[in-house]
């Protein structure tokens, strides 16, 4: 991975919208797959493509957030970094230095001008920004390359997908150059079939001197309403670069619920093995097609199963009673089904308490 690169991974969401799920947890934090939390993917990903840190852009709880990656993602040749908290957070034996504060931080642009001693230190050329709820697996090293060579001001991911879902999402639309003519978050009467994926690479300087321009007028703090319009109405170079294979964005209940279901299908977007493994990694799981009390479902291997599981998700610790079931259905680590119990198409978290999915929202869940 080339020098003068600050990857940046925005984390600051109270998942409002993920009901039971986030309650007693953070948004990114919220367990997935079997195997990992949301937060995990983009790590996993930074760490895959060379990056040796990621600062850390959160505010909310951010003492929960700095214990739980501080533990997870301690490894050598990759950290993640605290920003304002880092030193004294290492320092202090795993405590936040009192008395340091920010102004409430009102979109993910905000997130960028407040903190930007740390994003926009000495060497550093490019921000790449992350987001720490999207699911996918993706290299950022040939985004970050085709970047540098285009000497593009933002080089932004996108993918191509269902027009009907297009307005969950910032819609985008390129010239025959490949260059950025249009943005337009969650548009009402989409008239283009990409969305922008969440992640990009600006030009440090560039970055900051719209940041500098915005902050102070009436703006909404955020990057896809208010940073990348006001670059495209400057006339900068703005380019794409396609993101192949699956992309998800993880932002209702609903949602969660069908990537799950995806996970167990007969063609999943992601295998078993393409998952980070961070919640208890030292427990063996697989995906098991068919056996006495399972069929194609993802189980752990001390699960404790006196019932029937199918198409379902299961973390580990999880206990399914005398002759209950389990339908495509979640089971978060330690999940307890009792003996009897007829769960279908439901989240089953700790203690027994259980969320389901409301109604089918218009994201037609994966993105391939």
């Amino acid at each position: 991975m080339a020098d003068g690169v600050r990857a940046v991974l925005l984390a600051g969401g109270e998942g409002r919208r993920m009901g039971r799920l986030g309650h007693g947890r953070l948004k990114p934090l919220v367990p997935f797959g079997g195997a990992c939390r949301l937060v995990d993917f983009s790590l996993a990903n930074a760490a895959r493509s060379g990056l040796e840190e990621v600062l850390l852009l959160s505010q909310y709880e951010e003492q929960q957030l700095m214990d739980d990656l501080h533990r997870t993602w301690w490894r050598p040749g990759f950290r993640v970094h605290f920003g304002p908290y880092d030193q004294g957070y290492r320092e202090g034996a795993g405590y936040a230095p009192p008395g340091i504060t920010h102004p409430p931080e009102r979109g993910t642009a905000d997130a960028l001008i407040h903190k930007a001693p740390y994003v926009f230190g000495p060497g550093i050329s490019d921000v790449l920004v992350l987001h720490a709820d999207h699911v996918y697996r993706f290299d950022y090293g040939p985004l970050i390359e085709r970047h540098r060579r285009s000497g593009a001001v933002l080089t932004l991911a996108y993918q191509r997908i269902e027009l009907r879902h297009v307005p969950l999402f910032g819609m985008v639309e390129f010239d025959a150059a490949g260059q950025l003519t249009r943005f337009v978050e969650k548009p009402s009467r989409p008239t283009s079939d990409l969305v922008f994926a969440a992640f990009c690479v600006f030009d440090a300087a560039t970055l900051y001197h719209y940041l500098e321009k915005l902050d102070g007028t009436d703006w909404q703090h955020d990057i896809s309403r208010d940073v990348i319009p006001a670059m495209l109405s400057g006339g900068e170079r703005i380019l794409g670069h396609e993101v192949p294979g699956h992309w998800e964005d993880i932002g209702t209940v609903d949602r969660y619920h069908r990537a799950h279901l995806a996970l167990v299908s007969e063609r999943p977007p992601l295998t078993l093995s393409q998952l980070p493994l961070t919640v208890q990694p030292e427990v063996p799981r697989s995906l098991v097609t068919r056996a006495p009390g399972i069929h194609h479902s993802i189980v752990p291997s001390d699960l404790v199963n006196e019932g029937l599981i199918e198409r379902s998700v299961v973390f580990p610790g999880a206990r399914i009673g005398r002759g209950a079931r389990v339908r495509h259905s979640v089971l978060f680590p330690g999940a307890i089904v009792p003996a009897g119990a007829d769960i279908d198409s439901e989240i089953v978290l700790e203690h027994g308490i259980t969320q389901r999915p409301t109604a089918p929202d218009a994201s037609g869940g994966a993105h391939a």
